[in-house]
């Protein structure tokens, strides 16, 4: 086999040179909920992350729960940005939050890829959920969909001491930080939302609809798929332009 055979039969997998093989995808499919469509397909250019159900953190969810295990999501992360046959990402959310330090790990990751990132919001995108959104370099959001802002809350042991309320704003303010400087929203409007009340009914907080996601800046624009491979694929030329650009 010569080194481009090998070179190929590396990147795009033995499973899908030998029909006999072809169980190893579905096992991939049925155990990481991921289809890999870059490694299926040698012409696409673009991989499509998904984050669905609840972020699962440093504690494992049970069974029953639809999870997004981060342990799964900052690999696919690092190989994203080293594989030079993936020039954009595609990331489609529908979560209900979950572990605030998970969920702001995946947002940091992708907030730093070099590499043009959409993310698209289906169904909704709450709580932590909302910094993984506005991480991306473009974001929209169906107009259907939902994203609840509200504060952080704790779970499990809670000492009751003046230091826990400050670690609990110091959190707080990770998040808010984070949001802010990755969209259009200010400080001022992100908490107005957040300690609002009478909107949601067991809790504190809103519940923001796709154009009003829009409205309030947190979002970039309302559209679906279409409209966000669309997207990406501009500014996948606009970066081999800049790229190009250089080297001239």
């Amino acid at each position: 086999m010569d080194k481009e055979s090998r070179q190929s039969s590396e990147y795009y997998g033995e499973d899908q040179q030998n029909d006999e093989k072809q169980p190893n995808i579905i096992e991939k499919i049925h155990q990481l909920g991921q289809t890999n469509v870059p490694q299926l397909s040698q012409d696409s250019k673009i991989h499509c992350l998904a984050i669905v159900g609840q972020i699962e953190g440093h504690i494992q969810l049970p069974p029953q729960n639809k999870t997004t295990k981060y342990e799964h999501i900052i690999p696919q992360i690092v190989a994203i940005e080293q594989n030079p046959n993936i020039e954009g990402l595609l990331v489609i959310l529908n979560t209900v939050g979950g572990d605030v330090e998970a969920g702001l790990a995946i947002s940091e990751m992708l907030a730093s890829l070099s590499k043009p990132t959409v993310s698209l919001v289906l169904g909704g995108g709450h709580s932590i959920g909302v910094p993984i959104a506005v991480s991306c370099s473009y974001s929209f959001i169906a107009e259907t969909a939902t994203m609840t802002i509200h504060p952080i809350r704790l779970t499990g042991l809670v000492i009751g001491v003046p230091q826990t309320f400050e670690y609990l704003d110091k959190m707080q303010e990770r998040v808010i930080n984070f949001v802010t400087k990755n969209s259009n929203i200010s400080a001022e409007t992100f908490k107005d939302l957040m300690f609002a009340k009478g909107n949601l009914t067991r809790d504190i907080g809103t519940n923001v609809v796709g154009t009003d996601a829009v409205k309030y800046g947190l979002i970039d624009e309302v559209g679906g798929i279409g409209q966000a491979i669309r997207k990406l694929n501009e500014l996948i030329d606009l970066n081999n332009g800049e790229k190009e650009a250089m080297i001239q």
